[in-house]
């Protein structure tokens, strides 16, 4: 009995195995059928019981969830910069403008005038986002590249 105690300390102290993390990582991380996130060394979703297959699925290599990852972001704006010729700073100020632009528009269907005070506020609000358009814009023009500078 003292040996089965034995070699269950010796297991836990164990690293992972190396060859299982190889075998899955050709694998799939989430589900295909419901979307579910596949505990780390499973071979079925254990929300659906769907079998975990070894490609990913064109339907989910294509999923929408998939632009809202960081690196997929950071790559979606380099190629919209290198698009458009601007660096990423001018980018990611003329996007900042574009924001406080919807954001102007977002007050005028938010807030209702009831009386005189109220109109005075929205208009503040809607001078206030406005001119923080005004200064993004400006400095994405400032931060754009020349056609004669390097990165």
């Amino acid at each position: 009995m003292s040996e089965v105690a034995h070699e269950t300390q010796h297991e836990f102290w164990r690293p992972p195995a190396a060859q299982q993390a190889a075998a899955l990582a050709g694998m799939v991380e989430a589900c295909d059928r419901c979307g579910t996130e596949f505990m780390v060394g499973a071979r079925f979703c254990h929300v659906c019981g769907t079998a975990r297959s070894a490609h990913a699925s064109v339907a989910r290599e294509h999923s929408w969830t998939r632009h809202l990852e960081f690196q997929n972001i950071v790559e979606g704006l380099r190629n919209m910069a290198n698009g458009l010729g601007l660096s990423t700073a001018s980018l990611i100020a003329f996007v900042a403008g574009l924001a406080c632009l919807v954001a102007v528009i977002a007050v005028s269907l938010i807030y209702t005038v009831q009386n005189f005070a109220d109109f005075q506020a929205i208009q503040m609000y809607r001078t206030q986002w406005l001119l923080a358009a005004v200064a993004a814009f400006v400095a994405g023009i400032l931060l754009k590249k020349t056609p004669g500078t390097r990165n």
